[in-house]
């Protein structure tokens, strides 16, 4: 699958937004090793820490699916946002235990695109060989 099919797919998942408080739609793509893709989009709530983003939303979906960051091969994130959308801290966090260090991340705004990857978006991450001794 390209980068633009998997920005496209990520686009698909933004339709189902559901985003009545903040009326910014974001949708994620994850890729794997199979050429599956598990797509996800931001779901708010009145309580604001029930909310979910996308790109946990889709990770979520793969890995309830049984896919490990070994089979991700790379992750669209896209919002209708005037400019393009990295990932929150809570999502960095998850993705860089997630999702690996390298695999690439596309965001886009559907007229502006960046490539990423964690190690960019978060150096010095904590993970789990600060937790297990």
């Amino acid at each position: 699958m390209t980068r633009e099919e998997l920005i496209r797919k990520a686009f698909e998942a933004m339709e189902n937004s559901y985003a009545p408080y903040s009326g910014y739609h974001v949708g994620a793509a994850v890729l794997t090793d199979t050429g599956k893709v598990y797509k996800g989009t931001n779901i708010e709530n009145a309580s604001f820490g029930a909310t979910n983003c996308a790109e946990r939303s889709a990770v979520f979906a793969a890995y309830s699916d049984g896919v490990r960051k070994d089979n991700i091969t790379a992750v669209a994130i896209v919002s209708d946002g005037d400019r393009v959308c990295a990932p929150c801290g809570i999502c960095r966090q998850v993705l860089s235990e997630l999702i690996g260090q390298d695999v690439p991340i596309y965001l886009s705004n559907g007229t502006q695109e960046v490539d990423m990857t964690i190690r960019r978006l978060l150096p010095m991450q904590f993970g789990i060989e600060d937790v297990i001794r």
